[in-house]
């Protein structure tokens, strides 16, 4: 045994490359000249050269082309294999289906296909022009996996399916994703490239005016970003659901959903509309209901007389009825290796041009494919011409040879056949020597040497032979060509969102708990009667209304702004505040503060741990988002514990871990308009930390909460107004640490 040592670094980057090569061109990424990836093309050739599963055979069960498919093409998963066999046959992922499916395929709702023993196929009309002159040696084949057999390297296509029908996939290091489109409107712009190959995008964009979904909806882009779209191969095409309004009795009105973006699912789009009603998110529909059948119908009730528009401005912002589609381009182009391709962004032109050189090459090949079989079929034609004028003499010399090969030598020497003419005489049977099958045979043998040089004709021609290219077509829209399903609406109606217009005042309880539990009930939520989990305490409750935003102040010194509407209306124990602000770790809620109206005034107090306080604006609040906007300058091992609204000349009464208490005026501190670390409020040893802090009158009375839970009362009336920064007065001797403080 040998040991090589190689360098680990390329070794491993070597194999990485291989492996990014490989998912590149054999997986992920379809080829422009038939819009397939390998497995897909694997599928359509097994399903029409092996088992010969074409339009008008019977269907076959689904579990057979898997088997062949795996068998002799594509020794990879059975599941991924029949995953790209049921999207080639659903109408709904494909604008149009390469496979005639039988049973249960899917749906939009999300339904997964039934398993593959139990559904049959057989391939479509459409496919056969995908699969083209396969038979004409119109493009290369190579060996399979294990050399039994050969395969396509491309399929010669008769339609631009790489536009007609979309692809998307991810590779390593790259992806791609592109819309379906209309087959006439395609098949219209490579005319016009034929006609003119120096032609315009800007002309193009006349027959293309952008993608066409399978799914309906409409297209809300300007001219100018699809043209940008076109032109660079990339961007964002904004999809829309259709609706309509329909008239009831009673002056009642219900909306009708009639279309949904591509790939959107609609069960769950329903689900998430449902959602947003038993939230009361849009209080202006109080019913959905789903009667779709093999049309989209998804009918939403109106309350009164609710603005359809306002609803559907609602439902565009807060669901998938508006997404986004990201245009990529990208495709596998053909190189000078013909076993070879690499991948490249193009422009449509570009995807248009590769597909009519890819076309002009098939048909080059078609022609000469045909040129020889008629050569052929024209060398036989005429030995048997020549025999024709001495039948009676080649009759004699068959009958008196010793057998078929001395025949063919006898022949060949007396008439100056070559072997190939003689072999086929000999084979010839008499009947066919009468006199209408020699008529016959001298009518085809002048009616193949006219094909063979209108043949030689179109290749010698570059006009006829992209004149043979324009024809095909031409047939192909004749039989396939239909209207745009999706509307492209370059002047957009604007929805007008304004969240308040939806938002009806509910006034509830708001509560947070220690662990950072939050939720929302009706108003009227006491301490005793909230449900909260096993070892939790509530830390927070306050009134508020559905029309106002609850700032939450962290630990960290950030405030997020969670809409009261958004947090869960349950009796339950509510939502992680995780859910509705991005908290890091070991952050947690150090206060709250309640925004009405988008309106806010007045000052608010800030402390922390290590006893640095400061007054902030509370206007401060405004703004912040679930992402959180920076309040305060928080130093490591400091934490914000204290957030409380104040007003001018409030008493201030801060208590200590080690119990001891200090009152001072809040005007001490001072007001700062962005992010500072403050100033020292009470002088601490390192051991000890500030655990609260209230607005208290000269009579109030507080309560000390110790590390037990039990509680030592303090009354402020025996304590001396002091100023900020000193250690202040030990208060309680026992129960120490003391690790809060409440109001008495």
């Amino acid at each position: 045994m040998s040991i090589i040592s190689v360098d680990f670094s390329k070794e491993a980057e070597d194999r990485y490359l291989t492996y990014a090569l490989s998912v590149v061109n054999n997986r992920a990424i379809p080829d422009v000249r038939d819009g397939l990836k390998p497995v897909q093309r694997r599928i359509l050739f097994a399903m029409y050269s092996h088992l010969h599963l074409t339009p008008e055979k019977n269907f076959r069960k689904s579990a057979a082309v898997v088997g062949e498919v795996l068998a002799k093409f594509h020794p990879h998963s059975d599941q991924a294999c029949y995953e790209a066999m049921v999207r080639m046959a659903q109408d709904f992922s494909l604008r149009y289906p390469l496979i005639k499916g039988q049973g249960n395929f899917g749906s939009l709702d999300g339904d997964g296909a039934a398993a593959y023993r139990y559904t049959e196929a057989k391939l479509s009309k459409f496919a056969l022009e995908v699969i083209g002159d396969i038979d004409h040696k119109t493009v290369d084949m190579r060996f399979n996996f294990d050399q039994t057999t050969d395969e396509p390297v491309v399929l010669p296509a008769r339609v631009p399916n790489l536009l007609v029908n979309g692809s998307s996939g991810i590779a390593v290091g790259l992806a791609t994703n592109i819309p379906p489109h209309n087959l006439s409107e395609v098949v219209e712009a490579l005319k016009l490239i034929l006609a003119d190959p120096e032609v315009k995008d800007a002309e193009l964009l006349k027959a293309i005016k952008g993608p066409d979904f399978p799914t309906g909806c409409s297209i809300v882009n300007t001219k100018a970003e699809i043209k940008e779209i076109y032109a660079t191969g990339r961007g964002t095409i904004y999809m829309r659901g259709d609706y309509l309004v329909e008239d009831l009795s009673r002056g009642k009105r219900q909306l009708v959903i009639t279309s949904i973006p591509y790939g959107v699912n609609k069960s769950q789009l329903v689900e998430k509309i449902a959602e947003q009603i038993s939230n009361k998110k849009i209080q202006l529909i109080n019913d959905i209901r789903d009667e779709s059948t093999d049309d989209i119908r998804v009918v939403l009730n109106l309350v009164g007389d609710a603005d359809p528009d306002v609803v559907m401005a609602f439902l565009y912002k807060h669901t998938q009825l508006e997404s986004p589609f990201a245009v990529n381009l990208t495709a596998l182009v053909p190189t000078d290796n013909p076993f070879a391709t690499r991948p490249k962004t193009l422009s449509l032109k570009q995807v248009l041009l590769q597909f009519l050189n890819f076309r002009r090459d098939v048909t080059r090949s078609k022609l000469e494919f045909e040129k020889a079989e008629l050569e052929k079929r024209i060398h036989l034609l005429e030995g048997l011409k020549i025999v024709l004028d001495a039948l009676d003499e080649a009759i004699k010399i068959i009958r008196k040879s010793d057998g078929r090969k001395d025949a063919e030598e006898k022949l060949i020497k007396r008439f100056k056949l070559t072997e190939t003419q003689a072999s086929y005489i000999v084979e010839l049977r008499l009947y066919q020597l009468s006199k209408t099958s020699v008529d016959q045979i001298l009518e085809e043998l002048t009616e193949k040497k006219k094909r063979v040089k209108e043949i030689v004709k179109i290749l010698a021609s570059e006009k006829l032979l992209l004149g043979l290219v324009d024809a095909d077509l031409d047939r192909v829209v004749e039989e396939f060509g239909d209207k745009r399903k999706s509307k492209i609406i370059t002047t957009s109606q604007e929805f007008e969102y304004d969240a308040d217009s939806y938002i009806q005042h509910e006034d509830v309880s708001v509560l947070i708990t220690r662990d950072g539990w939050v939720k929302r009930q009706k108003k009227g939520l006491s301490v005793d009667s909230a449900r909260l989990r096993e070892g939790d305490a509530v830390q927070f409750i306050l009134e508020a209304s559905t029309q106002d935003t609850l700032s939450v102040i962290s630990s960290q010194g950030v405030v997020y702004g969670l809409k009261v509407l958004d947090l869960p209306q349950t009796s339950g124990f509510g939502d992680p505040i995780q859910k509705h602000a991005k908290f890091s770790d070991n952050e947690r809620i150090a206060g709250i503060d309640l925004i009405k109206n988008e309106k806010i005034s007045g000052e608010a107090l800030v402390l922390t741990t290590r006893g640095l306080g400061m007054r902030v604006p509370r206007e401060l609040m405004l703004g912040a988002k679930r992402g959180g906007k920076k309040l305060c300058k928080i130093s490591e091992g400091d934490a914000l514990t204290v957030y409380l609204p104040v007003e001018k000349n409030s008493l201030i009464f801060s208590l200590t871990s080690g119990a001891y208490g200090l009152l001072w005026k809040v005007e001490e501190l001072p007001l700062v308009s962005g992010p500072a670390k403050g100033v020292i409020t009470m002088k601490l040893p390192t051991e000890e930390q500030v655990v609260g802090a209230l607005v208290v009158t000269k009579d109030a009375k507080v309560l000390a909460v110790k590390e037990s839970g039990s509680t030592s009362q303090i009354d402020v009336k025996d304590l001396s107004l002091s100023s900020r920064a000193k250690r202040g007065h030990k208060l309680v001797r026992n129960g120490l640490p003391l690790i809060g403080l409440k109001q008495g």
